[in-house]
């Protein structure tokens, strides 16, 4: 089999960027701090529907969830559609619960919203929870990315993992530095579109090597046991139950998009409350039937893989690159690693961007600032490179550790910090109390380490029971309650 070599796969990636940064420089005219952080609020809603698309996904899911369908334990089979379905709930309340909210008070960071209900107090630690968790996360995966990168490509060149991390980095840094979420609409735009292509052209080449049709292919996954969805019977042990999967679903999409500035920074570059409210149900739709394109073409890949004999792998996150850089065609190779940088820069350039206005929105103050708006402009690239390091020295930290269960971890514990969002935009909402400011940090400090710790021993209080991605609801539960009983009717 003729493979691709890593000169090859270097000179791919090298125009692919060239592309992004032309993208970049037609779309940096005239580019100020508004646009950076909002896009002067015009951007169409359509494209911001489908870009959200690859920055939903990340690099990760393009390895991870077509690999998880032939592997056992959790998403296995097409089990993960249970948690997209309810996804579908969650992006329903973002669209008529927290985006009006949003739109009412003109917001540029979302945690503004707590600072008018609660004061400064709230308002600083939902943004620094916002960014704790986006700084390990954003890592996390750009960290697996760029394990592939080194693996498949640049350690042959004698590049060293390092210099690789810095390189992507910087890669990202230079078409985002300028214009920022105003060119984060349209290059994620033209990376959705190269993922969902590779991933098509994908399934249709596993077509033809398999001697089949597109449509029998089609019949095969269907009438495969790999193309099982529904655990509707099963008790609540099994991470595969419909009901702990359906809930989880609903409260991941809630937390990491509702309350998510990275996700929804997108959403209030529309131009109205209407158009925001098309773009997020539209958006939910073709995410629905995205993944299922995912789970298809991981199904194909099994079904590849046992034509010809190719031992699945113990971690099933390597089965799609091994299959595609190793076993097949010069051109899926080609197609993967474009797929998997779409999906990879498309999640991250945006969690930059983010970070960056968040950062100087919610801490260093822009709105209210009275300094020129070339000392804030400044400021601002400033703030942008600094984060850039910052993501780079976490990676390579993460690749210093060595240890898969430990990283694993210390995304799993980025994810505790979402609860405190849940339940300190829940309480906003859902009551009329007033908040003391001191007291509010504490709690949203304990309840992460509490349900730390109910979860950590779920198992033998609960008769084996497994909190999984639900923990996201018991964190959010807990917050809740104590900010209730720290809370009053006085104003703050």
């Amino acid at each position: 089999m003729v493979t691709l070599s890593p000169v090859t796969l270097v000179i791919t990636i090298i125009v692919y960027f060239l592309v992004l940064i032309a993208i970049s420089v037609l779309t940096n005219k005239n580019s100020d701090n508004t646009s950076f952080f909002t896009a002067n609020r015009n951007s169409p809603w359509f494209l911001v529907s489908f870009g959200m698309i690859g920055a939903s996904l990340s690099g990760v899911t393009f390895i991870s969830i077509p690999g998880a369908v032939g592997g056992s334990g959790l998403n296995e089979a097409f089990s993960y559609m249970q948690m997209v379905f309810g996804y579908l709930l969650g992006y329903i309340v973002i669209a008529y619960v927290l985006l009006p909210i949003y739109y009412k008070y003109n917001l540029t960071t979302i945690y503004g919203f707590l600072e008018k209900r609660f004061g400064v107090h709230a308002y600083k630690t939902g943004a620094a929870y916002f960014i704790l968790s986006r700084v390990v996360g954003s890592a996390f995966r750009m960290y697996l990315v760029a394990l592939v990168l080194d693996t498949f490509v640049f350690k042959s060149l004698g590049i060293p993992f390092e210099v690789t991390t810095i390189i992507t980095i910087l890669l990202i840094l230079i078409y985002t530095f300028k214009g920022g979420i105003k060119t984060i609409v349209i290059t994620d735009t033209f990376q959705t579109i190269v993922m969902l292509l590779t991933v098509a052209l994908t399934i249709y080449y596993v077509a033809i090597e398999l001697n089949q049709s597109l449509p029998s292919m089609l019949s095969m996954v269907r009438e495969s046991p790999l193309s099982a969805i529904w655990h509707l019977d099963s008790g609540w042990n099994d991470p595969n139950n419909f009901f702990k999967q359906f809930i989880s679903g609903a409260l991941i999409t809630l937390v990491m998009t509702g309350l998510d500035q990275d996700m929804m920074q997108k959403n209030l570059t529309c131009r109205n409350l209407k158009d925001a409210q098309k773009n997020m149900m539209v958006f939910s739709v073709i995410l629905v039937f995205t993944n299922l394109l995912f789970l298809t073409m991981g199904a194909c890949l099994y079904l590849y893989g046992n034509q010809f004999g190719i031992n699945i792998p113990g971690n099933t996150d390597v089965y799609y690159p091994t299959i595609a850089l190793q076993h097949m065609p010069v051109t899926i190779g080609f197609l993967f690693i474009l797929g998997l940088i779409a999906a990879a820069y498309s999640s991250a350039d945006s969690a930059l961007t983010a970070l960056t206005t968040s950062f100087c929105i919610d801490f260093l103050n822009f709105e209210k600032s009275q300094k020129p708006e070339s000392h804030k402009k400044r400021t601002r690239i400033l703030v942008h490179l600094g984060f850039a390091i910052l993501l780079a020295l976490v990676i390579i930290i993460f690749q210093k550790m060595n240890n898969t269960a430990i990283i694993n971890n210390l995304f799993k514990a980025a994810g505790y910090t979402y609860g405190p969002l849940l339940g300190l935009f829940a309480f906003a909402i859902l009551t009329r109390r007033n908040l003391p400011g001191i007291p509010t940090v504490m709690v949203c400090l304990i309840a992460p380490i509490l349900s730390y710790i109910i979860n950590d021993n779920a198992a033998t209080m609960l008769n084996g029971f497994s909190f999984g991605n639900l923990i996201i609801a018991l964190n959010g539960i807990i917050t809740f309650f104590g900010l209730y009983l720290i809370s009053s009717n006085k104003k703050p």
